[in-house]
């Protein structure tokens, strides 16, 4: 590479958790900066989620992120004029972001009354193995193992 890599930017840790997890899941979580809101939003789904399992909503929290968690993902490349799916291991970061990316994603889209309680049926449904993300997963983990023929192709 020719420039050096960029600085890598120190997240704050939440207040509630102490976690700096959180407080990324939250900034993924926001819309047009309004970052307080994202942050009442989580809170309100952690206080749904303890109310409902009646367990410690941070570690529900942790196993569903885990749980949504892809460790393969497949990449498009051209080689000789036809197009291959290349199966590719993911880096600890992208893994991380794309599993909060899908959590987020999949509770928008979730049937339900305010975003604090899609949020909270999602993570409650991902920590257990179910839910739209841990589908989501489960399919590129899917699709990489169909095309591990080509892996041999990898950049």
């Amino acid at each position: 590479m020719r420039k050096r890599k960029p600085k890598l930017r120190v997240i704050a840790p939440d207040p509630r958790y102490g976690d700096p997890i959180v407080t990324q899941f939250v900034n993924n979580m926001m819309w047009e900066g309004k970052k307080s809101t994202a942050f009442r939003i989580f809170y309100d789904a952690m206080d749904i989620i303890k109310e409902r399992t009646k367990q410690d909503e941070h570690g529900i929290w942790k196993k569903a992120l885990n749980n949504a968690m892809p460790q393969v993902e497949v990449r498009s490349r051209r080689i000789g004029g036809a197009t291959f799916q290349i199966p590719t291991e993911i880096r600890a970061k992208r893994k991380m972001s794309i599993g909060m990316k899908w959590l987020i994603r999949f509770s928008r889209a979730r049937s339900g009354k305010g975003m604090a309680e899609k949020l909270a049926a999602e993570l409650i449904a991902a920590s257990k193995g179910e839910g739209a993300a841990v589908k989501r997963k489960e399919d590129t983990h899917k699709m990489a193992e169909s095309n591990r023929a080509f892996a041999h192709f990898r950049v």
